[in-house]
């Protein structure tokens, strides 16, 4: 039985008139507003290679928890795997699932449970430490210091007019990422190199590793 996040849609999607079938590429997001604004900013911005679709976009806020999103997440790529598999579809064209959730000051033990279950069922992550703002802020600055998993302090270092747009703070626009991929991608990965190899994510501040999902779930390398 479809799951409820595909109940009624074509379980492999279907091939535009005179197109070719893309890649299929699901995200659970634990935010309501800013990750699903931020996807729609990049889809302007530029060509997206890929269907990407909120699996998770009408869920309640108290069925958003990272492990809420990974419990469906897992759900769903089992599912897909078992549709893809019937299907004999190529390496290059299975189904991603994502979530995209933060440390934010949640308990370390079941974050690192989380992550390993996700890599354990196929399911990629993207995570921040404290919070998705940390990756907003690097395509402006570098972060320097440490967070304790506090987001607010992430979000006050976000310059004054970004809290100021219509929607507030959380309602990103385009023009607030225009050409800053590239940037806030050597920014994160810079970040990610002052932890040891092997270091659990939830030990690691700051973090971020958005960048992954943009180029490998979105197929989008700068915009």
């Amino acid at each position: 039985m479809p799951s409820k996040h595909t109940r009624g849609k074509a379980a492999l999607s279907t091939v535009p008139r005179g197109g070719r079938r893309r890649r299929a590429v699901y995200v659970f997001t634990e935010g309501r507003v800013t990750e699903r604004k931020y996807i729609l900013a990049i889809k302007e911005l530029v060509t997206v290679p890929a269907d990407i679709h909120i699996a998770n976009e009408k869920a309640s806020d108290s069925d958003r928890m990272p492990a809420d999103l990974v419990r469906d997440a897992l759900a769903l790529m089992a599912e897909k795997r078992r549709e893809e598999k019937k299907a004999q579809l190529k390496k290059h064209m299975l189904t991603q699932v994502w979530c995209i959730f933060d440390h934010d000051g949640r308990d370390r033990n079941e974050l690192v449970s989380l992550l390993k279950q996700a890599q354990n069922g196929g399911v990629d992550i993207a995570f921040s430490h404290p919070c998705f703002e940390l990756w907003r802020l690097l395509h402006l600055k570098q972060a320097t210091g440490t967070f304790d998993g506090d987001c607010s302090r992430a979000a006050v270092r976000l310059p004054r007019e970004l809290h100021h747009v219509t929607g507030g703070i959380k309602h990103l626009v385009p023009e607030q990422i225009r050409g800053g991929f590239v940037t806030a991608r050597t920014r994160a990965e810079a970040l990610r190199a002052q932890h040891s190899e092997g270091k659990p994510l939830p030990d690691c501040d700051p973090y971020t590793d958005v960048d992954r999902f943009v180029e490998k779930g979105m197929g989008v390398t700068t915009y």
